[in-house]
């Protein structure tokens, strides 16, 4: 695929104006001199909040996933194939638990609705539970879902520090999942923010520690807390780093290119020192390219400032949305799905005022890997003022997950009344599989899927059973897109 590049720069104003215009169904978003097409949504469907997986406990759905291409098949209509979805930390509304990180593997069957067809059912994709695989360190001892306080597992070897609860085991807070051809997988996850490298059986085979920019820090070491402590524990001290990823905003986001070449790693919103001490400054998040040839020692080799889109809130304050997932499309360009928060079903707010994927354009951007802004006392956006010398990566919307044309065609809404058939908080995963159709070569589907956060009636965990406040009872959700994305398949 080509550099993508476009000739009209994107600054604050035109951002917040295309955050606050909503994208058409049928829409097409051109950056440079390629046109990226959005069909509409063609497909839902649910796995119900009572689930329980393998191990008996309440199924967490997708802060990330992974589609098995390779066995993506379509017959008479009807496409079949497996994912892979990750779950969080485990259900943590009063605080972090021992929980085991995994990953589920779900079997689909996707029968696609014509784009634009009113009256759908929300069974187009029957999604089933078929394993769960539980995720190790390196020695084969369980990981956990607490948070990592003030403790630190010293470097040894291959294998940088590491997060480590109080119990000794490796803390993982999971959030995106590449799933490569020998069944070993990239994991990202925020309390590093680290990404690491799983075995096909689950097993912590290398990790890649960020820039020390990213790295949170307090009282001038390294603390990886989230202010997230587990039953008896106390806070941390300060509550919030000093420097490095703020609390709970860690690698959100991450994707192989097409060509396997790179693995892109997206921080959700801005480190502390750029801004990211304040919901109103943290709009320049980075971006970092590593080279993948060697994948058992990532090699950055690339780092962009990417600006986090911003909008009004219901008292008109301008807002930044916080990063959820990615897309590679080329080693220059990646879908990217943004959202605020605090709104959506099971929870008290019932209406989202962003939520959207844009196309994410680095071939323009400044490139500062390696350089002064990598380390945690050179600010590149001191308050949220970006440094004259970088220029960003460019935004164009793609596609509005908020559009309630489209939802209503599938019986879903966003907004009042705040009941099942409206969207949930969190839509946090992302990934492609191809229409299979040789007259439409550049068409895909994409997947999207909500973190329902357990949130469950009779949800189940560590060995004790709970109860989401409110009533509420948060289904994993699948929207499938039909897209046209030029020259990805040449890849």
């Amino acid at each position: 695929m080509k550099h993508l590049h476009r000739t009209v720069a994107l600054g604050v104003a035109l951002t917040l104006f295309t955050a606050l215009t909503p994208a058409l169904a049928d829409s097409t978003a051109t950056v440079g001199a390629t046109s990226f097409v959005n069909k509409g949504l063609v497909g839902v469907g649910r796995i119900p909040a009572a689930q329980r997986d393998k191990f008996g406990e309440t199924f967490g759905s997708g802060s990330g996933m992974s589609i098995d291409v390779a066995g993506w098949t379509h017959d008479a209509g009807t496409y079949k194939g497996s994912l892979w979805l990750l779950p969080d930390r485990g259900y943590n509304v009063a605080g972090t638990t021992d929980y085991r990180p995994r990953l589920n593997t779900i079997g689909i069957e996707f029968t696609p609705a014509a784009p634009g067809a009113a009256g759908q059912e929300q069974t187009g994709v029957k999604a089933t539970l078929a394993d769960t695989l539980l995720l190790t360190d390196d020695k084969g001892t369980d990981a956990t879902g607490l948070d990592p306080l003030s403790d630190v597992r010293a470097a040894a070897g291959d294998m940088p520090m590491l997060p480590a609860a109080t119990n000794g085991k490796l803390a993982l807070d999971n959030e995106a999942v590449v799933r490569l051809p020998d069944g070993s997988m990239f994991v990202s996850d925020e309390y590093g923010p680290n990404i690491y490298r799983f075995s096909a059986q689950g097993r912590l085979m290398s990790a890649t520690q960020p820039p020390a920019a990213l790295v949170p820090m307090r009282k001038g070491a390294p603390n990886f807390s989230s202010d997230n402590p587990g039953p008896g524990a106390a806070d941390p001290d300060p509550k919030d780093p000093d420097t490095g990823r703020q609390n709970n905003q860690g690698l959100e986001g991450m994707a192989m290119t097409p060509d396997g070449k790179f693995l892109i790693a997206v921080l959700q919103s801005a480190t502390r020192q750029d801004g990211g001490d304040s919901a109103s400054t943290r709009q320049n998040t980075r971006a970092l390219v590593y080279d993948a040839s060697d994948l058992a020692h990532l090699k950055l080799a690339h780092e962009y400032v990417v600006p986090l889109p911003v909008f009004k809130d219901a008292k008109g304050k301008t807002k930044v949305a916080a990063q959820s997932e990615i897309v590679a499309l080329s080693d220059t360009a990646f879908l990217m799905l943004a959202r605020d928060s605090g709104n959506g079903q099971g929870l008290k707010g019932d209406t989202s005022l962003y939520r959207e994927i844009s196309i994410v354009d680095v071939s323009s951007a400044t490139d500062i890997a390696g350089g002064p802004f990598d380390a945690a006392d050179k600010p590149l956006a001191p308050k949220g003022v970006l440094d004259p010398s970088v220029t960003p990566a460019k935004l164009t919307p793609f596609i509005d997950i908020n559009d309630n044309a489209e939802l209503g065609r599938f019986g879903l809404h966003n907004g009042a009344p705040n009941d099942q058939n409206n969207l949930s908080e969190k839509w946090e995963a992302m990934s492609l599989a191809s229409v299979l159709d040789p007259k439409l070569p550049d068409d895909y589907f994409l997947f999207v899927a909500n973190d329902n956060d357990f949130l469950a009636q009779d949800g189940f965990q560590v060995g004790a059973p709970y109860k989401a406040d409110d009533g509420a009872d948060v289904d994993t959700m699948f929207l499938v897109y039909q897209v046209t994305l030029p020259g990805l398949a040449k890849k």
